[in-house]
């Protein structure tokens, strides 16, 4: 290619209910509902863990939610309502759905004392480890006894439990509460491996991530428990006011709460809200997922995963195996001939189980590029199909150049600039023209997307990557600025190793979000 050309990919479409297809996630719900909706109205059958004050908030908020919410009034200056924003018609309307304010399921009775007296224990691996306890515990109980248990649980958090919850949390010296473990991380670690007079608690707690959410959501993986995290503040904003009488917290709008919760609801419960629209059939994408793991005792040992997508949005979470796969002279992570190979094979058999025949094409989406070693673990995976396996690299480029256009608003979403036959970069965040507007707070930057192996059409894959920007069911936003096979990759890899797991689980996206 003699030089750089600039393109403009088109914006993909969601496909909704009645084949109906749109740009915006929002609009297809509003008009036409979800993609999968049937003449039967899908149940969302959720249950509810928190204190006796989160569930009455709670309720409240799932009683606003089953009616029509509108879009918050024009800011000062502006004579219409900005084209982000759309009215919320309520959970039966936009999801064709049932939904009841009052859970299908109540654990109701979590003492506000005592996660108060927990979460503020002075070692912060054992505040935080308790506090998951109580509701890990109350959980898998409530479900070994449940003949028929809720698709998923909205887990309503009181503010201080989020705020103390988090890795870089502190406690006061004034508020510390002396706790059960006597020995300190580091004594911990170099007892792990070896015989200790101490309480095997006492070590084995330095093995749960010092973050709530990680670790509860970590924990539930091998119980299969499906979880929607929520704070209590998100739905009752103003019952946390500050000395001016305002919300303590900058909160979105009631209608865009209601359909980033609510979206994430229909998807928990079973449901798909879109889907890509007019995508080639036999297409599947896979992320790979990478984490350091310090129990290896190696600086290269890692845990590796792979996220498996397909065009309906439809995505399973497998995890690989523990190994060297970190290269220090890199920084970059690659697994070896075999582990590679066992992954694609994983993939291929999950495709074929769901669909009766392997894919057509199999699109493998990495942070890093891909070795020898690695590359001939995957194209082996393959052999004796009719699969054409691709490996695309999706780095961020954000310090490498920006791109401008006259006018006041940046480039348009969709604009890539080509610079060779296997690469060029691509901006998916920019000005929108459904919404009318670019929703970030800066000069947008883009991915550098490059062919790394195989063989496939370079302006196909930056369509495709596009398009994936558009199924994150649990935010229902215009888009992601990543597809969702690189988005939520640290996000996973951090849950794998949140805690020690008893197994490999081969679990659907949603527990991971």
């Amino acid at each position: 290619m003699s030089r750089p050309e600039v393109i403009y990919i088109p914006e993909p479409t969601l496909e909704f209910r009645y084949g109906q297809s749109l740009e915006y996630a929002r609009d297809g719900l509003y008009l036409y509902g979800p993609v999968d909706a049937t003449e039967s109205r899908r149940p969302i059958r959720y249950g509810f863990i928190g204190t006796k004050d989160g569930l009455r908030r709670f309720r409240q908020w799932a009683e606003e939610v089953s009616t029509f919410i509108p879009t918050p009034a024009p800011r000062r200056g502006a004579k219409e309502v900005e084209p982000h924003h759309v009215p919320f018609p309520g959970v039966a309307e936009a999801f064709n759905a049932t939904w009841s304010s009052s859970p299908h399921r109540i654990i109701d009775d979590i003492n506000e004392s005592e996660l108060h007296r927990l979460i503020h224990i002075e070692n912060r691996h054992e505040a935080i480890k308790c506090v998951v306890d109580v509701f890990v515990d109350r959980l898998v109980t409530q479900q070994k006894r449940d003949e028929d248990p809720p698709s998923f649980w909205y887990v309503v958090l009181p503010e201080f439990v989020y705020e103390l919850g988090r890795p870089m949390s502190t406690v006061s010296k004034k508020d510390r509460i002396t706790g059960k473990v006597t020995i300190s991380e580091s004594t911990a670690t170099k007892l792990s491996s070896q015989p200790t007079l101490f309480d095997i608690e006492d070590v084995e707690v330095y093995k749960y991530e010092k973050n709530f959410r990680r670790q509860l959501k970590a924990r539930l993986l091998d119980h299969q428990i499906v979880t929607q995290l929520v704070r209590e503040s998100t739905l009752a904003p103003y019952d946390f006011i500050n000395a001016k009488g305002e919300p303590k917290r900058k909160l979105e709008d009631a209608a865009t709460v209601a359909w980033k919760l609510c979206s994430g609801s229909y998807y928990k419960s079973g449901g798909r809200p879109w889907q890509i629209a007019n995508m080639r059939p036999g297409v599947c994408y896979v992320g790979l997922v990478y984490k350091r793991h310090e129990d290896g005792g190696s600086p290269r040992h890692s845990v590796c995963a792979a996220q498996m997508f397909l065009s309906d949005g439809e995505g399973v979470v497998f995890r690989g195996a523990l190994g060297p796969w970190f290269h220090p002279d890199t920084k970059q992570y690659h697994l070896n001939s075999e582990a590679a190979a066992r992954l694609v094979s994983t993939v291929l058999a999950e495709y074929k189980a769901k669909h009766g025949k392997e894919p057509l094409e199999l699109f493998i989406h990495a942070k890093s590029s891909f070795n020898d070693d690695e590359w001939n673990g995957f194209t082996s995976a393959c052999q004796g199909t009719a699969t054409n396996v691709v490996g695309v690299q999706i780095a961020d480029a954000w310090d490498q150049l920006k791109l401008f256009r006259s006018g006041a608003y940046p480039v348009i979403r969709g604009t890539a600039l080509i610079i060779g036959h296997n690469t060029g970069f691509l901006w998916t965040s920019g000005f929108v023209p459904r919404l009318s507007t670019y929703m970030g707070p800066d000069t947008p930057n883009p991915l550098q997307i490059t062919i790394r192996r195989g063989r496939a059409d370079l302006k196909i894959v930056m369509s495709d990557v596009l398009a994936l920007t558009k199924i994150n069911f649990n935010t229902c936003l215009f888009n992601d600025r990543s597809p969702v096979t690189i988005r939520f990759a640290d996000a996973i890899g951090d849950i794998l190793i949140a805690a020690p797991q008893e197994s490999e689980p081969m679990l659907p996206f949603k527990f991971y979000i």
